[in-house]
């Protein structure tokens, strides 16, 4: 049994369409199409089934993306008891991140992995947790960097390890002379009349942030969805808009807003993620313990 046409079966699982699969592992969607058929006729049944534009898997399909998943947990396992053997730290690395954290403290992470295991090669990709731990699964990345607002690790027990590398706190962010511009701290509650600036890099964050106002009571009135911090910085600048941004967004903040911290203090707290036993493996070992060295200590106020 090919083991590419059960990658695509497998992707083809985790998406709804050809052309996302195609996307996914870089082949185009005819080839995806071609590959599914020739699985079909090896293993002599129909595994797919269209559905208006998309495709679904036929029971026969769900039954081999098991053993797909399986097959390459073990292929995966098996490449890292050769890797501890070997104990080199080599070759190439996949890294996906949240932009806070690849804003803030992975590229010293990277700079000194670079001099400590010059052949070790990190690529990171930002993305937002959901889509980074779809790619763990599918093999497309080794290392998901993500906050626990954006994702629950507790999910992936059994499929996947975590390690705590640090909590970062929210603060809120104000126009010079704003009229809370003098209080030490803000509660959300006092922020009900304002006109809002959210980024959505992360979609689940600014879920939360909006579903914390709805809590106590009211709708946070939004002039702009942004996935960059400095929109929303500019717009808090100019007296457009208030937002609420992790500390990490923060770091390189140049000081023309009036930052606040979040009343009662809260924290998310930031996570490295792979894939279950695969910390054995001496280049991801090498990285988890880089970020976690590299990660800063509970940024608060």
């Amino acid at each position: 049994m090919d083991f590419f046409r059960l990658r695509t079966l497998r992707e083809l699982s985790r998406r709804d369409t050809m052309a996302a699969v195609a996307d996914a592992i870089g082949i185009s969607s005819s080839a995806v199409s071609q590959q599914i058929a020739q699985l079909e006729d090896e293993i002599g049944i129909a595994l797919v089934e269209r559905r208006g534009r998309g495709v679904t898997l036929t029971p026969a399909g769900q039954r081999l993306v098991v053993h797909a998943d399986r097959i390459f947990s073990i292929v995966e396992e098996a490449k890292t008891d050769i890797a501890e053997l070997q104990n080199i730290v080599a070759g190439d690395l996949r890294i996906a991140t949240q932009p806070s954290a690849a804003s803030s403290f992975i590229p010293a992470a990277m700079r000194q992995l670079a001099i400590d295991h010059p052949h070790l090669n990190i690529v990171m990709t930002t993305m937002g947790p959901a889509e980074g731990v779809a790619a763990l699964r599918a093999w497309q990345t080794d290392i998901v960097v993500a906050d626990d607002i954006s994702f629950d690790p507790h999910t992936l027990e059994g499929a996947a390890d975590t390690l705590f590398l640090c909590r970062d706190q929210l603060f809120v962010l104000l126009p010079a002379g704003h009229r809370l511009e003098s209080e030490a701290l803000i509660e959300l509650a006092q922020l009900r009349d304002e006109h809002w600036a959210l980024d959505v890099a992360s979609s689940a964050y600014s879920k939360t942030i909006r579903q914390a106002c709805r809590d106590i009571g009211f709708e946070p009135v939004i002039n702009s969805f942004s996935d960059s911090f400095e929109v929303v910085f500019a717009l808090v600048e100019a007296g457009c808009s208030i937002s609420v941004m992790p500390g990490l967004a923060l770091r390189d903040f140049g000081g023309s807003l009036s930052v606040k911290p979040l009343a009662p203090a809260t924290y998310r707290s930031i996570y490295a993620i792979s894939r279950r036993g695969e910390a054995r493996n001496p280049k991801v070992a090498a990285v988890l313990d880089q970020l976690a060295r590299s990660a800063p200590r509970d940024l608060q106020g």
